[in-house]
């Protein structure tokens, strides 16, 4: 009888650990698929311009077309929990170059349709779609400028197709998974090791959860990987300081195709604040990376 009870206690204790892991995956997900909306004021003389997604999500972007005369495009990818907007920074450095610039909302992002984040698994076509609408507007060549996940949907895309001059990426994640666990056991007050096993865990859980629930295969997005295939030039831009996406990723990513890329690491910088630490010395380094190719 007190063995029986032991059984149904440690059964017990399993379904409801089951239950709260499942609780917590699907919790985490929806925050990861669903993040908020941010709607900012567009750049003066800014056009407004949309386009049909491959599974119909109506996207939109803001659109500045080359100086007379250019055909040279930046196509600008913001990140996750990002704005299109935020391109604004990087307007007065590319207009003066002649460059045209295209900013999208990214789906499910601002304006723009689509019900879920997928991280790069639908972002990367829609890229591509992009790049098709600005060709069909008058740029010839076209440049990518990309930030943290945006960055690693250029990186991606340039896979499936060549479209890209070549590419800027800023704080680009290396792989999906790895990305996810460091920044849950940076968040964990916990010793590194059980932090690891933890974060570990909840990736897998997460993971799961997605395949099951939204068909999405998280396992499959690997920058690192994609960027073996990629012969376009790419300059990597990280801060040493980056909290929430380790410059060791873009460590990775240019030790992958080493031929092809550069790395400039800019020294204190935090995520995604390289162009606000030295912006004389980032801008001058966009504008003769495009310059260059």
């Amino acid at each position: 009888m007190a063995r029986f009870r032991v059984f149904l206690v440690a059964s017990a204790a399993i379904l409801v650990g089951v239950s709260f892991a499942t609780g917590l995956a699907a919790a985490s997900m929806r925050s990861m698929l669903h993040v908020p909306r941010t709607v900012r004021p567009d750049v003066p003389g800014s056009e407004v311009v949309q386009m049909r997604a491959a599974d119909q999500a109506l996207l939109k972007a803001s659109w500045l077309a080359p100086t007379p005369g250019s055909d040279r495009c930046v196509l600008f990818l913001h990140g996750s929990a990002g704005w299109r907007q935020r391109g604004a920074q990087f307007t007065p450095l590319l207009r003066e170059e002649k460059y045209g610039l295209l900013a999208p909302d990214s789906r499910a992002h601002g304006e723009s349709g689509g019900d879920k984040v997928t991280f790069g698994i639908l972002e990367k076509y829609d890229a591509l779609g992009w790049v098709k609408w600005m060709q069909a507007h008058g740029c010839q060549k076209i440049y990518g400028l990309g930030e943290s996940l945006g960055s690693s949907v250029l990186i991606l895309t340039a896979e499936i197709e060549p479209v890209f001059t070549a590419i800027v990426a800023d704080c680009p994640f290396a792989d999906l998974f790895e990305a996810a666990e460091v920044r849950i056991i940076r968040r964990l007050p916990l010793p590194d090791k059980v932090a690891r096993t933890f974060a570990a865990m909840a990736v897998e859980g997460d993971s799961l959860f997605a395949r099951v629930f939204y068909g999405l295969d998280f396992s499959a997005v690997k920058p690192v990987e994609s960027i073996k295939h990629v012969n376009t030039p790419i300059l990597l831009i990280h801060g040493t300081a980056d909290s929430r996406t380790p410059f060791t990723d873009s460590q990775a990513l240019a030790a992958a195709k080493p031929d092809t890329t550069e790395l400039w690491l800019v020294p204190g910088a935090e995520h995604l604040r390289s162009f606000a630490t030295d912006p004389q010395e980032y801008s001058r380094k966009v504008v003769v990376w495009f310059q260059e190719h």
